[in-house]
């Protein structure tokens, strides 16, 4: 097997639920000490779903995470912690990281992005292409899509890959 074909099987591998809990684990410590490096305060919760760990940093005082929540921050942060949990377990990690609750609010800008697409093609476009975005943003899209009766696929490659709906 190729370096490539390990790579992509070592992706179509679902993790267990232990897998999943010690990857919060080590991503919880990390941002915990994350945060205590910038004096920051904030709660971790730790979720396993979907064959993804999820952490999400609340704080009583919102404003006190509002640095660390703007969207581009907390994707490279993610990313950080990713690298951090895979140098640990010698495993792709596919974990989220939610702060401030940025990822719920980049979901409803989402929905909004989705429903404009939609009312182009419902005026007569015969698709709507959406600007490039994450994978896990585009898995979002593709979700609210499908919801909406109507199909998507990404096109393009690397930071340019965006999702292009279309009726079914």
């Amino acid at each position: 097997m190729s370096g490539t074909e390990a790579s992509v099987a070592a992706l179509d591998d679902t993790p267990t639920q232990s897998q999943l809990e010690k990857e919060g684990d080590i991503a919880a410590d990390y941002i915990e000490e994350f945060l205590d490096i910038c004096d920051l305060d904030g709660d971790i919760d730790i979720d396993a779903r979907n064959g993804r760990a999820y952490l999400s940093v609340n704080a009583s005082d919102e404003g006190n995470l509002r640095v660390l929540s703007k969207p581009d921050t907390v994707n490279a942060l993610q990313e950080l912690t990713r690298l951090a949990v895979q140098n640990k377990t010698g495993s792709f990690s596919r974990l989220i990281l939610d702060i401030g609750g940025s990822r719920d609010a980049r979901e409803a800008e989402l929905a909004v992005l989705v429903t404009r697409a939609v009312e182009r093609i419902e005026g007569g476009a015969a698709e709507a292409a959406l600007p490039a975005m994450s994978s896990y943003e585009r898995k979002l899209v593709h979700d609210l899509v499908a919801a909406r009766g109507y199909t998507s696929a990404s096109h393009g490659e690397g930071r340019d890959r965006h999702t292009v709906i279309t009726a079914i």
